[in-house]
């Protein structure tokens, strides 16, 4: 249970660092990811492109 708390803690700080490239190419739009401002801060949690992302990584390593 850790080791994927942890795995997908990591995917979203990644996930978060390559998003202005990311944004580009259209993910980080998903309906699944959240964006919302408090106090002038703008908060991002791209739950489903996380999600998607490690659909197509998992694939594939799989065919690999």
């Amino acid at each position: 249970m850790f080791r994927w708390l942890l795995t997908i803690f990591l995917a979203l700080v990644i996930f978060s660092s390559l998003l202005p490239w990311l944004e580009k190419l259209g993910v980080g739009r998903l309906p699944g990811d959240l964006r919302f401002s408090i106090f002038g801060k703008t908060f991002f949690l791209p739950f489903a492109s996380t999600i998607l992302l490690s659909l197509v990584i998992f694939l594939i390593a799989r065919f690999i």
